[in-house]
């Protein structure tokens, strides 16, 4: 058995073992709790596995493909030395990967249900596919320059607690005066931004332009990105809630 196919098979267990604490609590409530069969219990196992090589490929993908693109492209921009393009980079890396985010695609079509349900745009297709574009669009552009932002502090050496505890009193000062019907999913739209494909390229981005600066220390300056992307959409989202 060759070194990758042990590596692979690791991984396989490694995922098994991260998804198990979750099949112990379902069959726990189900069987204990509420004393009930699992129904379907082939499909569900069928299922069970297709979800432990799909983790498995996904985090093998990551390892493989977005870690290293992201930590070389940052170098490269290091290396160029041209702000300019480097903060045109950051601000178009997170608002491509947010866009294409599925979990924020799936927020935003049920928020549109919900608003033309509500009354709050009109009960028609395209209502509600302007209604999900324009929250996309919003979200995407506040990450965007959250990203941007990050960069800039990377690059300056500015102590992240300050901005963030700004960026959050911008946060509450937004929801004194935003709409009810917008605040709770401009928070929810700050959570879905930091899933499967904005986190890894903007973590590798951070790490990789942390490490190729002098003078800046990876652990300290090369995390905190992701704390910009969940922030700054939601103050977009209420303003956009505002104005719509």
């Amino acid at each position: 058995m060759n070194q990758e196919l042990r590596n692979f098979l690791h991984a396989i267990r490694q995922s098994a073992q991260d998804l198990a604490p979750i099949v112990l609590v379902i069959s726990f409530f189900q069987l204990v709790v509420l004393q009930q069969p699992i129904p379907n219990m082939g499909e569900i196992f069928i299922g069970t596995l297709l979800v432990v090589l799909g983790l498995t490929l996904f985090v093998r993908g990551l390892e493989m493909g977005l870690f290293p693109v992201g930590e070389s492209m940052a170098y490269d921009f290091a290396r160029k030395g041209s702000l300019f393009w480097l903060l045109t980079f950051g601000f178009l890396l997170g608002f491509g990967t947010t866009v294409a985010e599925p979990a924020l695609i799936a927020v935003a079509n049920e928020a549109a249900k919900v608003a033309a349900n509500g009354g709050v745009i009109a009960a028609t297709d395209e209502a509600r596919d302007g209604y999900a574009l324009g929250l996309r669009l919003t979200v995407a552009v506040a990450v965007g320059l959250a990203i941007l932002i990050g960069v800039l502090r990377i690059l300056r050496g500015w102590p992240i607690q300050y901005l963030i505890i700004a960026g959050y009193l911008g946060v509450v000062v937004m929801t004194a005066f935003a709409p009810d019907s917008i605040i709770g999913i401009a928070y929810d739209s700050g959570g879905v931004t930091t899933s499967t494909i904005t986190v890894p390229l903007v973590t590798a981005l951070g790490v990789g332009l942390a490490s190729s600066i002098r003078g800046r220390n990876p652990m300290v300056d090369g995390f905190g990105l992701i704390a910009f992307a969940s922030l700054t959409p939601m103050i977009f989202v209420m303003a956009y809630g505002m104005l719509i």
